[in-house]
């Protein structure tokens, strides 16, 4: 990434964004492996309880972030998708660093799902920390595992959500 690369991430409820982050996310490993087309995809960013988080670089929408933050498995990143041409540029990396102190606001744990053949997003999470806690044969597609993975600052109990500016 340039140092003078202008990039910021928001949260949204523009179904104009979503229609983009879906076609994003239709072109896309693991969804074009799983057979998810455009409104399919779509379908990712309707419902309760989500925060959506879309990545803008020079202007333009680069990625986005799905977060669910209630329930047991809360501060679970539900999706996290760049679009090819911004990949190997440390975006992914800033927009996970994001998710990651937007959960730690309500809790010590942060949770995501990679299929297992997604090698890019595995290595991206074991480099920032995650640790694989289970397996989920056949979970979307028969012969396929996805790991649960979870990266961890402290028990529930106890934990005092804070605002962390993480480096």
């Amino acid at each position: 990434m340039n140092r003078d690369t202008f990039f910021s991430i928001r949260q949204t409820e523009d179904r104009t964004h979503f229609e983009v982050c879906a076609r994003i996310m239709c072109v896309n490993d693991p969804w074009v492996r799983y057979g998810m087309g455009y409104e399919l995809c779509l379908q990712a960013f309707e419902g309760d309880f989500r925060e959506i988080y879309i990545l803008e670089i020079e202007d333009v929408l680069a990625g986005f972030a799905i977060l669910q933050m209630t329930g047991t498995f809360k501060g679970y990143i539900q999706s996290l998708c760049l679009g090819e041409q911004w990949r190997s540029r440390g975006f992914g990396r800033k927009l996970l660093q994001f998710c990651e102190e937007r959960i730690l606001e309500i809790s010590p744990n942060i949770f995501i799902c990679v299929s297992e053949f997604n090698r890019g997003a595995i290595k991206l999470y074991d480099d920032f920390g995650f640790q694989r806690v289970g397996s989920l044969p056949d979970f979307l597609q028969p012969g396929i595992t996805e790991w649960l993975m979870r990266k961890t600052h402290g028990p529930i109990v106890g934990y005092q959500p804070k605002k962390l500016k993480i480096k």
